[in-house]
């Protein structure tokens, strides 16, 4: 055997790899040898077939089933000498050779793990969540909470904040309808901020039966494209106007929240606690956020190419699948490889840079650790022992839960690198906080 690597690209490899004729020979004379002696053929009594017949019917077949072993064998020393880490399989194409060449000649193309540098996180400034849930953010929620168990009742009042409204409204753009600007009971309540503002403004102030024209502008980043920042004239009949009734706090309306005795100090607990855990959960996830990002800010670290493309891949079945929970078949939808590739190649090289990180500082999960996690997991379910079983029947889940630990643990890791700044804030910055960087 002979090897040459060349380096084309920062992870790409070549090795040309030459194997004699000679001892592939030796190899096929001894297999088809070992072939005759138990070989049945129709004419023949068993183990006298001549070898000329099992070399004419096996030893094409044979010849290439030890061309492959050998070339995989010496392909695995060369890799061994030159000390390379391989990422997936290599490509073997046969090279041209001089006629009665006494060698078979390959070229083999790989790619290898790629050295990556670790950056510095001290002058790496992230910033940490710090909110305090008291009774007002308990008292908050449980109005929350009672507004969406409410009940209405129609009135003859001028439509206000909190009502739950039913109109028909006919949309025009120079005097022209456009799609999804007409349309007949529509129900929606003011206030939750599910329409744009100047349109719910309109309504706000008009009576049941009442009929409005006003003109509005879009917004130049609406999600329509097509009316995006356009001026817009909507004709409104207001059907019906609906005030909320709400459930008074009694040990009924506990039970509803799944307080089973209908204690309500254990409600205002219960509240306070899921308040305290969803806090917990974001805040996580924003110095995880950023401490990733910073990760990759920092590190240098080529990608291999076939890594990017099987996570593309993935990606591409992970959108089809979910497309088709929703009654969507993923054919229908064009899913070009190019709209996954900076995504699966953040992915990654994040993935190595993580993967780098444990193996030099040991941060591998212990069990300890997932049984912890799942634990914690399983308290804001309605029965915690199921769902900790419920995990721990499957290695698939587990992995999964090990996955989100791992990274835990970097994060962990990492914020004793960095400066952290509290930031105080209030649970609802908190939450707008978290869904303006989702």
């Amino acid at each position: 055997m002979q090897s040459n690597v060349e380096n084309p690209n920062p992870l790409e490899r070549n090795i040309d790899i030459s194997i004699s004729q000679e001892k592939i020979q030796v190899e096929l004379d001894d297999r088809l040898k070992r072939l005759a002696g138990k070989v049945k053929i129709q004419g023949f009594r068993p183990g006298k077939v001549p070898l000329k017949i099992v070399a004419q019917q096996f030893g094409a077949q044979l010849r290439q089933e030890v061309l492959g072993e050998m070339l995989q064998k010496h392909f695995q020393e060369a890799i061994q000498q030159q000390n390379l880490r391989i990422v997936g399989a290599p490509h073997f194409k046969a090279k041209q050779s001089e006629e009665n060449n006494a060698h078979y000649e390959f070229s083999a193309t790989f790619e290898v793990y790629p050295d990556i540098t670790l950056g510095d996180l001290s002058a790496l400034n992230v910033s940490k969540p710090v909110v305090k849930i008291g009774d007002q953010e308990v008292e908050k929620t449980l109005h929350i909470l009672q507004k969406q168990r409410a009940k209405y009742e129609l009135t003859d009042q001028p439509a206000a904040l909190g009502d739950r409204v039913n109109i028909d409204y006919k949309g025009l753009i120079n005097g022209v309808e456009f799609d999804g600007g007409t349309a007949k009971d529509f129900t929606l309540i003011l206030g939750d901020g599910n329409i744009l503002k100047d349109f719910e403004d309109a309504i706000i102030g008009m009576s049941a039966g009442d009929d409005k024209s006003f003109q509005m502008n879009f917004p130049a980043d609406y999600h329509d494209k097509e009316i995006a920042g356009k001026s817009v004239t909507f004709d409104i009949k207001l059907n019906k106007v609906e005030v909320p009734i709400l459930a008074d706090i009694d040990n009924e309306f506990a039970k509803l929240l799944g307080v089973e005795d209908g204690d309500i100090q254990k409600m205002y607990e219960e509240i306070q606690l899921s308040l305290e855990r969803e806090v917990l959960q974001r805040t996580r996830a924003k110095l995880k956020e950023q401490i990733m990002q910073g990760l990759l800010d920092t590190t240098v670290c080529n990608v291999p190419r076939i890594l990017v493309e099987q996570e593309v891949n993935y990606l591409i079945q992970d959108t089809k699948n979910s497309l088709a929970t929703k009654g969507i078949a993923g054919k229908d939808i064009p899913l070009s490889p190019e709209i996954f590739f900076e995504r699966a190649e953040r992915r990654v090289k994040l993935g190595l840079i993580l993967a780098e990180i444990v193996k030099l500082h040991n941060l591998n999960v212990k069990p300890e650790q997932t049984k912890k996690y799942v634990e914690y997991y399983a308290q804001s379910y309605e029965n915690p022992e199921q769902v900790i079983k419920w995990h721990y029947s499957s290695p698939e889940r587990l992995k999964e839960i090990e996955s989100l630990v791992l990274e835990d643990n970097v994060v962990s890791w990492a914020l004793e690198q960095v400066k952290v700044i509290d930031q105080e804030m209030t649970f609802e910055d908190l939450m707008r906080y978290s869904q303006a960087s989702a």
